[in-house]
């Protein structure tokens, strides 16, 4: 049996997973990270976190044939480069050589949205089809692109900026400094702001009864006062699925994949968010769902995605 590591990095901690050949996931590890560390320093802890996985399941390293590192940041896969991850001040940090170093395995790096997205295409919701793009909804929108089963990452690897591409021109300014990006509305972070304006303006809305203040507001606010039949709280929630809708039917008209996943904690209102953006984007996408089926699916694979996405990532460079 052959083996991989998948690592997902993260801010403040990272998750591995030790997984067979098949997928299967046969142990996981966690640690605290650091932004004050030196990279160094966290190569080091990312290849101790492998170590333990390799020990405790009783392997020795040559039967892990490759390491994964889903990372936050611009990231130049081709040579395991972090070029800059603003969060930790990283520039130009060569993370899988400092890993391979440490570790003694080849190790390869890429963005950690599109592991993610290689986790659900390769052994979650996408399984079953070939070309699928993941979006997910966070603080920010991200995902990434899987054609004919293979990550697509652009040249240098610095394509796939789904919540970066407009779909509101001279709207509200963005983080990236253009105006009317995807995520700018179909964030969760957007949908707080938007339903936080709308309990401000109507005082006497349910909403107020789902966060009893502004710091009680969630991604499910305005989800779940617009259930039970708050006006203003149900034009959050169309004003958000259009958002997301448009988005979503603009990737669809560029890369016509098989299936969207959608991911992130808005997508946990399942059917409620799903079925009005399906309608949405079969109307407003060229060709038709007859001739070109289109499904949009919730993912499956939760916090583990990205696990799962870093080890197909060396699985495919093995």
């Amino acid at each position: 049996m052959k083996y991989f590591i998948g690592i997902d990095l993260g801010g403040m901690s990272a998750k591995a997973g030790l997984l067979d050949e098949n997928g299967e996931v046969r142990l996981k590890k966690r640690c605290v990270t650091n932004e004050f560390d030196e990279p160094d320093k966290t190569a080091w802890d990312l290849a101790g976190l492998a170590l333990e996985l390799i020990g405790e399941y009783g392997l020795e390293r040559e039967d892990v044939l490759g390491v994964g590192i889903g990372s936050p940041g611009i990231i130049d896969s081709r040579r395991g480069v972090v070029v800059n991850w603003s969060n930790f001040g990283w520039r130009d940090v060569p993370l899988a050589e400092l890993v391979s170093s440490h570790l003694g395995i080849p190790v390869f790096v890429t963005n950690d949205a599109n592991a993610a997205a290689l986790g659900e295409a390769r052994f979650g919701s996408g399984k079953s089809y070939a070309d699928s793009v993941m979006v997910t909804l966070g603080t920010g929108v991200g995902g990434g692109i899987v054609m004919d089963g293979k990550l697509v990452e652009g040249y240098r690897s610095a394509g796939g900026e789904l919540g970066h591409t407009v779909i509101r021109q001279g709207g509200i300014k963005c983080t990236c400094g253009r105006r009317g990006c995807f995520e700018r509305y179909a964030s969760a972070s957007a949908l707080k702001r938007e339903t936080e304006a709308a309990m401000l303006r109507h005082r006497d809305s349910l909403m107020w009864e789902e966060a009893p203040t502004v710091k009680d507001i969630t991604g499910k606010t305005a989800f779940d006062a617009a259930r039970r039949g708050d006006p203003a709280a149900n034009r959050i929630v169309k004003n958000y699925i259009r958002s997301l809708g448009e988005g979503i039917a603009n990737i669809v008209n560029l890369l016509r994949p098989q299936v969207i996943i959608v991911g992130g904690g808005v997508s946990n209102e399942g059917e409620t968010l799903l079925r009005p953006v399906r309608e949405f984007v079969y109307k407003n996408i060229l060709a038709s769902n007859d001739y070109a089926p289109l499904e949009i699916v919730r993912a499956s694979l939760g916090n583990d995605a990205g696990i799962y996405g870093a080890a197909a990532y060396a699985m495919d460079r093995r």
